[in-house]
């Protein structure tokens, strides 16, 4: 059992019945996630994918023991979705959705102050336990189980860091991807906080991106906790300032926001940092002695 999602999860599919929400709720099944049902306002009492699906968030606590959601609900609607999921009190919200607009998810966070929700998200790929449930887009043949962590800004690499794991004989025990938007729910520092502190997890692999301050707070913090190795990796080396470069969130604002900077704060905090992403599982190998 790892962090955030496990074999025990329960989980629901907010946007089950649409296109996007039945092709993934498809693949986690497949991928052995326990998802017990799903919400699409209007079609509750029917089935879907064999699960039940209800009317609302708060039906399918009630009725399933929901305790995990991910939301393919589209950006208009999002953020009620999240904050629906949080009054129901889903323990763990995913949100896959891209686009939700910047006011909407300022309300949605501030709404999320003081519950047990946590967010991961939005525009993300979501989370991972390797072997056990996949609560995302991932594609899960690529997380072979074992005990690194990933937390990353992006999805591809994400993706990347868990194949170059793989490849170094290692493996993952949970990957958490948090997002590339301004506001998201778990920053880098949480995540990086939930694997030191998680006994199945050994070593991290943190990828983080040009734009906004999440790495040098976390390897900041890392500084000062330090528990266990983390290899990091920053994206956007060559970007140009001033210039956004694919996710929203990924624009040089200040002096610490460029690669290079976030680069050189991680060094000094004692975060193994690599040049590129190839280099992810072989220094994580040798990192570990391996």
């Amino acid at each position: 059992m790892s962090i955030l999602v496990n074999k025990n999860s329960k989980v629901i599919v907010q946007g089950f019945t649409g296109t996007e929400g039945t092709f993934h709720a498809t693949q986690m099944i497949e991928y052995g996630t326990n998802l017990v049902g799903g919400v699409t306002p209007g079609k509750g009492g029917t089935t879907h994918l064999d699960r039940p699906v209800f009317n609302t968030v708060e039906e399918a606590v009630q009725k399933a023991g929901a305790n995990v959601s991910i939301i393919f609900v589209p950006p208009a609607f999002a953020a009620d979705a999240i904050m629906e999921a949080a009054n129901a009190g889903i323990e763990l919200v995913v949100c896959i959705t891209e686009g939700i607009p910047v006011q909407d998810m300022v309300k949605a966070k501030n709404y999320l102050v003081g519950t047990n929700t946590r967010l991961i998200g939005p525009n993300c790929p979501g989370v991972i336990t390797a072997g056990e449930c996949k609560v995302g887009i991932m594609p899960g043949f690529v997380f072979k189980q074992g005990r690194i962590g990933i937390v990353s800004k992006s999805g591809t690499l994400t993706y990347e860091a868990a194949d170059q794991v793989a490849k170094a004989g290692l493996g993952v025990s949970t990957a958490v991807g948090i997002g590339g938007d301004p506001i998201i729910g778990t920053t880098t520092k949480e995540a990086l906080e939930l694997f030191m502190n998680d006994p199945e997890t050994d070593a991290v692999v943190m990828i983080g991106e040009i734009g906004g301050g999440m790495e040098a707070e976390a390897a900041r913090w890392y500084k000062e906790n330090a528990k266990k190795p983390v290899v990091g990796f920053i994206a956007g080396q060559t970007a140009p300032p001033g210039r956004r470069m694919g996710h929203a969130g990924a624009i040089i604002g200040g002096a610490e926001d460029t690669a290079e900077a976030k680069m050189k704060i991680m060094a000094e905090c004692g975060i193994n940092v690599v040049a590129s992403p190839a280099d992810i599982g072989k220094t994580m190998a040798a990192v570990l002695g391996k």
